[in-house]
């Protein structure tokens, strides 16, 4: 990239002091893999360099008009109600290190229908249809499978209507954050891939966070999600 930007002539080209960074008129020490800020803090960073910053931090997702119809439909498709408490889960990930067990989310599920006046819905892209099919055979009608329906607009739409997402760290997790829908994130505690640097961004959220995720409890995930569901 560092080549590719300085034969098109690009006048200012900004970026870490790696990779042929005398091609670069403005540079930065890489230290991202320390995992001391958020990735948001980083990537502003990059444009203080040249003056640029901004005190507003807040994140930003256009939803059209259509985007919103669209999940509307949905609702009415599958007998949703926007005032009744709706909580979405994404169990899955593409790192198999940042996958809480699949057992463990089966159980959670079972106890928060036991304990909450809710509806649960099961979200993902469409590579994961397949697993996620699988995963609702085990619990039952209990859940309502919306995997692989929702482009990246209409998921922010539909995250809106959420009273909180359950996710391992992931797309969907910041996608949530950005349109202020509380969070339970599941993380591992390793050095440049924690909460620190990548969990969700904004107030109102709640990460739980151990050495490895099977180590995180049902139960602790229970009392977080209660937390948000009761505040």
């Amino acid at each position: 990239f560092n080549i590719v930007t300085f034969l098109s002539g690009i006048p200012i080209r900004v970026g870490y002091n790696r990779k042929w960074p005398f091609l670069l008129t403005h540079r930065l020490e890489d230290r991202k893999y320390l995992g001391e800020k958020h990735e948001i803090e980083y990537n502003l960073d990059l444009v203080r360099l040249i003056g640029a910053d901004t005190k507003d931090k807040s994140l930003y997702v256009p939803i059209q008009k259509q985007d919103e119809e669209f999940v509307n439909g949905i609702f009415n498709e599958f007998n949703l109600n926007k005032e009744k408490s709706l909580v979405a889960i994404h169990p899955w990930t593409s790192n198999p290190l940042k996958q809480w067990p699949v057992d463990n989310f089966i159980e959670l599920i079972k106890r928060l229908l036991e304990k909450f006046n809710i509806k649960i819905t099961i979200i993902g892209g469409k590579e994961n249809i397949d697993i996620s099919n699988q995963f609702c055979q085990k619990i039952g009608n209990s859940v309502i499978n919306l995997t692989g329906i929702f482009s990246l607009r209409q998921l922010a739409a539909f995250f809106r209507h959420c009273k909180v997402l359950i996710s391992n760290d992931s797309g969907p997790m910041h996608l949530a954050a950005a349109v202020n829908t509380p969070v339970v994130a599941l993380f591992r505690n390793v050095q440049g891939v924690s909460s620190k640097r990548w969990g969700p961004w904004g107030d109102g959220h709640i990460v739980i966070e151990k050495d490895r995720l099977e180590l995180i409890t049902v139960e602790e995930v229970l009392a977080a999600v209660k937390e948000i569901l009761e505040g």
